[in-house]
């Protein structure tokens, strides 16, 4: 049994592998969204001088979405992760895998149901655990590849280069009072003369 359990190890490991990844796509995507939605959030300000009803509720919109966006994407994956809310069972991550190595296909399914048969003779018992060995050399840790979240940076750079092209043109003011007004939306202000 020495080799089912090793298995099971290699198994779990690959679950927070997977989970991991999970992790670093959706810290990407709230970084992206989220820069988005501020850039978005201070344009309307900006454009249109807002009534202090108008910046009250693009401000509590703004920290709902952020709040939102940081429970998806950032929050389910990390509890999932540290198995505090129900994530992948061996049955899906051996699914996964299979999908990922034509070579171990159903076999690692297979193995696990064998596993959860309550009749287990000394036959079966050397059955999994042959199994198990044949299965043993494959890395199913690489099933999760991490370079995968590779073309999803592209949604980060876009408000990055907006915001680092707002800050090289000067304009850098243009945001810092649209936020000021948006963060202070109690404040009354006056919008400038259009001459």
């Amino acid at each position: 049994m020495d080799n089912f359990n090793e298995l099971r190890n290699k198994l779990e490991a690959f679950i927070r592998r997977y989970y991991w990844n999970e992790l670093l796509k959706g810290a990407i995507f709230f970084v992206s969204i989220g820069l988005l939605y501020f850039l978005i959030t201070l344009s309307l300000e900006y454009f249109f001088w807002l009534s202090s009803t108008g910046r009250q509720i693009l401000f509590w919109s703004f920290v709902l979405v952020e709040v939102l966006l940081f429970f998806r994407f950032i929050i389910f994956p990390l509890l999932k992760l540290f198995k505090l809310s129900k994530g992948l069972d061996y049955a899906q991550a051996s699914r996964i895998i299979g999908a990922h190595f034509p070579e171990v296909s159903d076999k690692l399914l297979n193995l696990l149901q064998l596993k959860e048969n309550s009749q287990q003779s000394e036959l079966l018992l050397a059955g999994i655990d042959q199994k198990a060995q044949e299965l043993k050399p494959v890395p199913f840790r690489l099933a999760v590849d991490f370079k995968s979240n590779l073309p999803f940076l592209k949604y980060a750079a876009i408000p990055v280069l907006v915001i680092l092209l707002i800050f090289i043109t000067g304009q850098s003011n243009m945001f810092a009072d649209s936020y000021e007004r948006v963060v202070h939306y109690k404040k009354a202000y006056v919008p400038p003369a259009p001459f």
